[in-house]
């Protein structure tokens, strides 16, 4: 493709989702993830993770608990791309990659369930990141 990174790529580089990128690796979703897609995700970023109860980042990383992971991690990506301005006036109900609804509010800037975004339309080859402040716990 034509120079933009791709979804994971662009996490990396942004240097503010170490820790979703290493939950994306220990979740093996990376070559997912760098698929054509394309997809929508919503990427919290390491103080989001940071305000999680103590050792719940360290418990989910442990092989064991690699379904709960991908669950969660799932839950974040919506197949096909939405842009903001997509959102922007409405309060939607839309599947995740997981399976489950995710609840989406973009009256009043975009809130995916009780997170905001705090940066939106990080455009990458196979879809968009918007930056989110807390978890998604389906």
């Amino acid at each position: 493709m034509g120079g933009t990174p791709d979804i994971v790529d662009t996490a990396v580089a942004a240097g503010s989702f170490n820790t979703l990128v290493a939950a994306v690796q220990a979740a093996d979703l990376v070559d997912t993830l760098k698929s054509p897609g394309p997809f929508t995700v919503f990427a919290p970023t390491d103080d989001a993770f940071a305000a999680l109860p103590a050792g719940t980042v360290e418990n989910l990383l442990k092989p064991e608990n690699k379904d709960q992971l991908v669950a969660i991690l799932t839950y974040h990506v919506l197949p096909g791309q939405t842009l903001a301005a997509d959102l922007a006036g409405q309060r939607l109900s839309v599947p995740t990659v997981n399976g489950a609804n995710v609840h989406i509010d973009g009256r009043n800037g975009v809130r995916v369930e009780q997170s905001n975004v705090i940066q939106a339309d990080i455009l990458a080859s196979n879809g968009v990141i918007h930056v989110i402040d807390k978890v998604l716990i389906p």
